[in-house]
């Protein structure tokens, strides 16, 4: 069993940066898929970026590419989001998920993600 917990969320101004973390526990992170996911009011969960096992091949939702950077450092067990240029339409709470699967894939897809964590609020001012 994989526990996940994000941190780093908060308020910032439009134009703004924010870096989320996700620490993983109970599971040999380096053999795990991580996403992110985020969900704003009245909306439903949607993929915000994915990285392989060894982070060598990541993938983004089309509205924050260029903007956000996710990696994992292996040593800490910690999955990244970094988020640069923050406009109002990211705010949302943010999910980190865990899924099993092969090396050198990633998952947009919620539905094949086996763990989740609890959430961290990301508000961004205009």
């Amino acid at each position: 069993q994989v526990q996940l917990v994000e941190s780093g969320g908060g308020l910032v101004q439009a134009g703004g940066s924010l870096r989320l973390s996700c620490a993983a526990s109970g599971g040999a992170f380096s053999n795990y898929i991580m996403g992110w996911f985020r969900q704003a009011p009245g909306k439903e969960r949607e993929f915000v970026a994915t990285t392989s096992m060894s982070g060598s091949i990541t993938s983004y939702t089309d509205s924050v590419k260029g903007r956000f950077t996710i990696s994992r450092d292996s040593a800490k067990n910690t999955v990244y989001l970094q988020m640069n240029s923050l406009k109002p339409e990211d705010t949302a709470v943010y999910y980190c998920a865990a899924a099993r699967g092969r090396r050198y894939v990633t998952k947009r897809g919620a539905g094949e993600y086996d763990y989740w964590g609890q959430g961290t609020q990301v508000t961004v001012s205009s």
